[in-house]
């Protein structure tokens, strides 16, 4: 297993795309922090890279990635191995290599300019981010033997995250707004890990006052450490899940 980790890790960081990803967060975070005069306002600046780039990227470089490496895979099914080594050794690699290059781009800025909670739990909840979609990539591939379907599969992942359940949620807060939907609103935020990434920075960087009542049911919840837990484990959840149901639909899958 080590051996198949240690190859893919490889393979990636020498890959053009991986550099050129990394080096692009690298160089656009330490502009941010240059250019603004406050380093916290450059985190706010930094948050919608993260949460709309990250996702992108490592969605579908993940999914070109499995489906280019479907005569590797079909390889090392034909050795003596376990495909439940293979397939978790080709998401350890893939989701090392993503968060690798992450902390290169992200972390290092942060950690040089903005060394704070804040900046922590921006650059947590951006490493747990790169894993899960790794993961949902993965799943998507496994799903879709064709590989044009796959990436458009992958993008419509990406849109539904992204943009269409924000559109969603508040479609549901406007046909019901004579009710009260604050409280059930902490449970929708577990579908969306998007979502629940950018709760978790916006109220380090304590603008939850700018979110009105909502924003104060949220810091009661999510302010607390139970809730900062709760969060986490729902985040751990993201990334367990879909690696879950890909290795089963690998295990029975005909190559």
């Amino acid at each position: 297993m080590k051996k198949i980790i240690k190859y893919v890790i490889i393979d990636i960081l020498r890959n053009k795309i991986m550099l050129g990803y990394t080096l692009f967060l690298f160089l656009i975070s330490f502009s941010i922090f240059n250019l603004e005069d406050n380093s916290a306002k450059g985190l706010l600046s930094l948050l919608n890279i993260i949460l709309i780039i990250v996702p992108l990227v490592s969605l579908l470089f993940s999914a070109i990635y499995v489906y280019n490496s479907a005569e590797f895979l079909e390889l090392l099914v034909s050795q003596p191995l376990k495909r439940r080594t293979i397939w978790l050794s080709l998401f350890a690699g893939l989701s090392v290599s993503m968060a690798t290059a992450f902390f290169v781009g992200v972390g290092i800025p942060i950690i040089l300019f903005e060394a704070t909670a804040t900046g922590f739990m921006m650059l947590g909840t951006g490493l747990f981010l790169s894993i899960i979609f790794v993961a949902i990539a993965m799943l998507a591939a496994v799903k879709t033997r064709d590989k044009a379907k796959g990436i458009g599969v992958s993008i419509l992942l990406w849109l539904y995250f992204s943009i269409i359940f924000d559109g969603l949620v508040l479609f549901i807060l406007f046909q019901f707004a004579d009710y009260p939907l604050e409280r059930p609103m902490i449970g929708l935020t577990a579908l969306n890990p998007i979502d629940l990434a950018r709760i978790l920075i916006l109220l380090k960087m304590d603008v939850s006052v700018m979110m009105g009542y909502t924003g104060a049911i949220f810091k009661d919840f999510f302010g607390t450490q139970v809730g900062l837990i709760a969060s986490f484990v729902v985040l751990l959840v993201w990334v367990i899940m879909p690696a879950w149901f890909s290795l089963r639909k690998f295990n029975r899958k005909d190559l």
